[in-house]
């Protein structure tokens, strides 16, 4: 079988050396110099641990498929092509592509006023859109992340989309005016799987399956609307602790912001099923890889549950995912009809430099050379003049920039500099922009403006005046603000608890968990509200409780 293995895999590379040499800037590369590349990638995954698969297709023809580790370390399993591994935020392009189906139908239309299907959601003065709700542009709340401010985040009960729809119901306020900006929300895929079963009498699952999976070929996949199913092939997903491997599923119902079962097969097929006009024609592929403009004229590069962007010089429709454990990646290049599929069943190297985006190297001649910029050294006086307590305009969140042995630091992550006024925090950018102000930039173009805020001077008389138990109406729970050890501490459940580290005057950081919130009071009078932005959630309020 081995032996077999091996000949398949090099007939495959043959194929792979084949269908790019074709391209004059392309080095020429020998077998083993590709197999070696992959292999060095993916090494990380041990025979003995969880694992992932990697198929890469051109124009619908697989070139080359495999996968390393195991599926299920309980019962021994080797992970294979046939094992079933959910994709996560993947999933949103097919709960996307119904939608569009639906349109193309005449059911629904996506400058349709989603208070029209869900008459449950709260009218907040302005019309939600469906569009707005595909480009993540609604203002809708995370649903999860209110959950998680309830103390209760996603896998700790089993939710369902009606569940998520009781809590996005409640919710006051939005993060922006819809078609402001880009602020990412599961919320807005959850809504659109409701709106599918509403207009079209059966659920997405089923709607998937008659007019997506089947068609497509896709005979490995389904959607995971009921965890308890049994899925024959389903890999376990894993997280690692102190060095040892723990169980990690999606145990919910909810789904259509994610819970994909598939393989990476069946994703290249899709895209070659989708690309090549075959769901719904030349129209609904348009409307696909279509972006919108916010209310400004700006850009925003989220189209249908895909990323229009562009890598080492070419168009990619992109998108990965990751939910529990599970972690999944799915890249097309339409230039070259490249496609390549990434699945994993554990999320042990979140940290370290993600193994699918670097087959882009192996596969993609790069139309110009990429160069990541070197890092600047600065000159200490100026990094020093840009130090102190920052607060988001919109939502409070609080940004202290400190400086320490010649680098600065924001909120404890190192900034590098790319010049005087620019600095990579992780795959973001903080620009100072202008005198006293911050401008933060992420790749899908969400942005936040940070201006100064006073310092925070805390006294043990100051700390008791926030100790107090606060409810919010929107999350129907209750956080407890108490006093330990001269620190504040964030109580959620007995035991369940954050500290709270000061960021500016009367505002927090919840350490562990992300997020600022801030307390607010009238001149001399006891602090009677306190404010959270968390993730994907600004500005939920929570009121003291006499």
């Amino acid at each position: 079988m081995q032996k077999y293995l091996s000949v398949v895999l090099s007939k495959k590379i043959c194929c792979i050396i084949f269908a790019f040499v074709s391209y004059a800037t392309l080095q020429a590369q020998t077998l083993q110099d590709t197999t070696d590349k992959i292999e060095k990638i993916f090494a990380r995954y041990k025979p003995q641990n969880p694992g992932a698969q990697l198929t890469v297709s051109k124009n619908g023809i697989v070139l080359f498929s495999k996968a390393w580790g195991m599926a299920n370390l309980e019962n021994n399993i080797a992970m294979s092509m046939n094992n079933v591994t959910e994709a996560g935020s993947v999933s949103k392009q097919f709960t996307a592509a119904a939608i569009l189906m639906l349109e193309a139908q005449g059911k629904l239309s996506l400058d349709d006023d989603i208070r029209k299907y869900i008459p449950e959601m709260p009218d907040y003065g302005t019309p939600i859109k469906i569009r707005h709700l595909m480009h993540h542009s609604s203002g809708i709340r995370d649903w999860g992340s209110i959950a998680e401010l309830a103390g209760w985040p996603r896998t700790t009960k089993t939710y369902h989309n009606e569940d998520a729809l009781e809590i996005i119901a409640k919710q006051k306020t939005l993060n922006n005016k819809p078609g402001d900006e880009f602020v990412y929300s599961n919320s807005n895929f959850n809504l659109q799987a409701i709106i599918i079963e509403r207009v079209s009498g059966i659920s997405l699952a089923e709607f998937s399956k008659i007019n997506i999976f089947l068609p497509a070929g896709m005979t490995h996949t389904e959607w995971r609307d009921n965890f308890k199913k049994i899925v024959p092939n389903r890999a376990i997903a894993y997280e690692k602790k102190d060095g040892t491997y723990l169980t990690d599923m999606p145990n919910e119902y909810v789904y259509g912001q994610g819970g994909l079962l598939t393989t990476t097969e069946d994703l290249c097929k899709w895209v070659n099923f989708y690309s090549t006009a075959k769901l719904g024609g030349e129209a609904l592929l348009k409307k696909q890889i279509a972006t919108d403009n916010f209310n400004d004229g700006s850009k925003n590069v989220y189209a249908a549950g895909l990323r229009i962007l562009k890598a080492k010089g070419y168009d990619v429709y992109r998108h990965n995912g990751a939910t529990a454990s599970y972690r999944a990646s799915l890249e097309y290049f339409p230039e070259v009809g490249l496609s390549i599929a990434g699945l994993s069943n554990t999320s042990e190297f979140d940290s370290s430099y993600d193994a699918f985006s670097q087959l882009e190297d192996i596969f993609l001649p790069a139309k110009s050379p990429s160069v990541k910029p070197a890092e600047l050294k600065l000159d200490s006086t100026k990094l020093l003049m840009l130090t102190g307590a920052y607060r988001a305009v919109k939502s409070g969140e609080g940004l202290k920039i400190s400086f320490e042995k010649g680098r600065l630091y924001g909120n404890n992550f190192p900034l590098v500099a790319v010049n005087e006024k620019a600095f990579r925090y992780g795959g973001d950018i903080l620009m100072f922009d202008k005198p006293g102000r911050i401008r933060f930039v992420n790749p899908d173009r969400d942005t936040l403006i940070y201006l100064p805020a006073e310092k925070a001077t805390l006294t043990s008389a100051l700390l008791q005046q926030y100790a107090a138990t606060y409810h919010s109406n929107e999350t129907a729970s209750d956080l407890k603000i108490v006093v330990e050890n001269n620190r504040l501490r964030l109580y959620m459940h007995p035991y369940k608890f954050y500290e709270l580290a000061p960021v500016y005057k009367n505002g927090f950081t919840i350490e562990g968990l992300g997020g600022t919130i801030y307390f607010e009071r009238k001149k001399g009078e006891k602090f009677t509200t306190m404010t959270a932005s968390i993730s994907r959630a600004r500005n939920v309020v929570f009121m003291r409780v006499k």
